[in-house]
């Protein structure tokens, strides 16, 4: 039996908006997962107007359809930039070198499906060439901050039991010490090359794109004995939509416009904590990671 989530801003769910819409659909009894902030009610079927329903409502709460299966999931599939941070790595390196506007718009313009991942990549990387390897430790302690949510969500999937992967077409170089703040159980990435302590413009090849991330959810589902309906994923840009389409829970988060439209699940209202949400779990059983 499929379920609407109804997701606002801590103490921006309105009650009346819940009612409102479990009458029009013909739904069950509501479950309040966190007061003013998150419900979900039952329902006998997907309603065929749901987009129109999700635009009516986009400026209160985040409506998502949640259809059989397991709920909770066993894996963690996550993009970095703009995910698990606020930032793009490449961009605040950019800053440093002084090309910051030129390579935002590049990054962009890739996030949002307009260009080639690769080609884009390459051609940012090539921007950054002279730089020192020791303004990648500058930037992670003076311009990177965790998105909000993200230890609440990893401490509790793991203690349920799940395995958390970093996956991201940034760079290991700030991947291996997100990861370790949070607590991912691993990480892949692009590796920037560097020679001299300089970083020379360049990427190792191959470069890490939407295919390995399809790759990675693949591979550590086999080896873990899970399968794809066992994986929640999560990422915001156009090289993230292979495993969010095929993860048994792929959401897309505050992403790009053309990342949404080709997502089932969505969340622009809240922060992390939302995918515990869409799991079915309270935030009373929401536990704090390191921050």
């Amino acid at each position: 039996m499929p379920t609407a989530s109804l997701i606002a801003r801590p103490g921006a769910l309105d009650p009346a908006l819940v009612e409102s819409l479990r009458n029009a659909l013909g739904g069950g009894t509501v479950d309040w997962l966190s007061p003013d902030e998150a419900a979900e009610f039952p329902l006998a079927a997907i309603p065929t107007h749901l987009a129109e329903l999700r635009d009516s409502i986009a400026d209160q709460a985040d409506l998502n359809i949640l259809k059989d299966g397991p709920r909770r999931k066993a894996m963690l599939l996550a993009d970095m930039d703009s995910t698990m941070i606020q930032q793009e790595c490449i961009d605040e390196l950019a800053e440093e070198a002084g090309v910051g506007a030129r390579v935002r718009d590049i990054t962009a313009r890739a996030m949002n499906g307009e260009l080639d991942f690769d080609a884009a990549l390459t051609e940012r990387v090539a921007l950054l060439r002279g730089l020192p390897e020791t303004v990648i430790d500058h930037v992670v302690a003076t311009r990177i901050t965790l998105m909000p949510g993200g230890p609440e969500l990893l401490a509790t999937m793991k203690a349920n039991g799940a395995y958390a992967a970093l996956v991201s077409g940034g760079f290991t170089a700030f991947t291996a010490r997100i990861a370790g703040m949070l607590g991912f159980d691993e990480n892949r990435a692009n590796t920037l090359e560097a020679a001299d302590g300089t970083l020379t413009g360049t990427v190792g090849l191959p470069i890490l794109g939407r295919a390995a991330k399809v790759e990675a959810l693949e591979q550590i589902t086999a080896r873990r004995g899970l399968t794809a309906a066992d994986v929640l994923a999560v990422g915001d840009g156009a090289n993230d939509l292979g495993m969010l389409t095929r993860a048994g829970m792929g959401v897309a988060l505050h992403a790009k416009p053309s990342v949404q439209a080709q997502s089932d699940l969505r969340v622009n209202h809240g922060d992390l904590t939302a995918l515990l949400f869409l799991q079915g779990y309270p935030r009373s059983t929401f536990l704090t990671g390191p921050n």
